[in-house]
């Protein structure tokens, strides 16, 4: 049907450049976000691309939601104000009739959102956090090369070797600066190692060597000689619970339905199908008198995207605090949405009765 062809096109083009400029805008603070890390010595910069490529994959289900959901309320959107609409309903066809062209073009999207929600965004956390915890693992020292200055992860010191480790596992000629308190403290060492103790602790352990400790602009100081020296390592800080539930893999959700990993579930199953609710919406949402201002229905549409996703968080929150039963709170929010979808189609085709199917 030429219809329901034109509408799949137009969608189609609409989507492309939606999806290209959002995923832009995705990379683009990703990529800011973990510089800003970099530079505070947090995150090496030799793993920004990888960690880049994982939040890319982690957020993919919400730029895809709203490219869906953008692509079809500007497509009819600028139909209405290129008066085609007018064309379409004056050869019979009701509003209604443009559900079945939106749900051809949204299901594939629809399923897409939910193979990467269920499985891929939940891979994509497990690698990252994976791939973070070798990460952290590294410890100061490794991270110091010969003859460079660097920093710790924290920013909290800096290290210099004049020599990297030999057979022996020690590197020579150490210099590490550090500030504590508003004191400036500087340490310099012939040789240092890496030591864990038996609680698991890891220390730098400087041998042979000297200890400035001062306040800057202040003539007093003190100097204090060690043959041996350990530095603990900084902590590092404890996953969350949420953090934790998203890199497990839906099945052992399924597997194991404590509180927090059914409100993990219940997040997962919401992304798919308030994609595919809110495609729908945009129908009536899409009515633009031309006369009027263009951008009015576009910012009740990113509204309607905010209080609904903050709503299935809300609702995620609720279940994950045992205060909601997930038998309902799974689908409660998609209920009033679907019911809200119908007033809205039942109030455009009551305001305009010529749209409705001609008998």
């Amino acid at each position: 049907m030429i219809f329901s062809r034109a509408l799949r096109r137009e969608f189609s083009q609409s989507a492309a450049g939606v999806f290209v400029a959002l995923f832009a805008i995705l990379i683009t603070t990703v990529l800011i976000r973990l510089l800003g890390q970099a530079a505070g010595g947090r995150v090496p910069s030799d793993a920004v691309l990888a960690l880049i490529g994982f939040g890319a994959l982690t957020e993919l289900p919400i730029v895809l939601s709203l490219t869906l959901f953008v692509a079809v309320l500007l497509s009819l959107s600028r139909s209405y104000r290129d008066s085609e609409m007018v064309v379409w309903f004056a050869s019979g066809l009701p509003l209604t009739a443009f559900i079945r062209p939106v749900l051809q073009f949204a299901l594939p999207m629809v399923l897409a959102i939910a193979a990467v929600t269920l499985f891929l965004a939940p891979w994509a956390h497990l690698k990252s956090s994976e791939f973070q915890a070798r990460l952290d693992s590294r410890d100061d020292a490794s991270r110091v090369a010969p003859g460079v200055f660097r920093e710790s992860a924290g920013a909290q010191r800096v290290f210099f070797v004049e020599m990297g480790a030999g057979e022996d596992g020690k590197v020579r000629n150490v210099f590490v600066s550090s500030e504590q308190n508003g004191r400036l403290g500087v340490i310099v060492a012939a040789e240092g190692s890496l030591h864990t103790d038996s609680n698991g602790d890891r220390f730098v352990v400087l041998e042979k060597g000297r200890r400035y400790e001062g306040e800057p602009g202040s003539p007093e100081y003190r100097v204090m000689e060690f043959e041996r020296y350990s530095v603990l390592i900084e902590e590092r800080q404890v996953a969350s619970p949420s953090a934790r539930t998203r890199v497990i893999p839906t099945v052992d959700l399924l597997k194991a339905p404590t509180a927090r990993n059914l409100g993990e579930l219940l997040g997962r199953i919401g992304v798919p199908v308030a994609a595919l609710l809110l495609a729908l919406m945009a129908i009536p949402l899409s009515f633009v008198n031309p006369r009027a201002g263009r951008a009015n229905n576009l910012i009740f549409a990113i509204l309607t995207y905010l209080v609904y996703s903050n709503a299935i968080s809300v609702f995620q929150a609720w279940v994950s605090q045992g205060r909601l039963r997930f038998e309902l709170a799974v689908w409660l929010p998609h209920v009033v949405v679907l019911m809200l979808l119908a007033l809205m189609f039942y109030t455009r085709l009551a305001i305009s009765p010529f749209w409705r199917a001609r008998a």
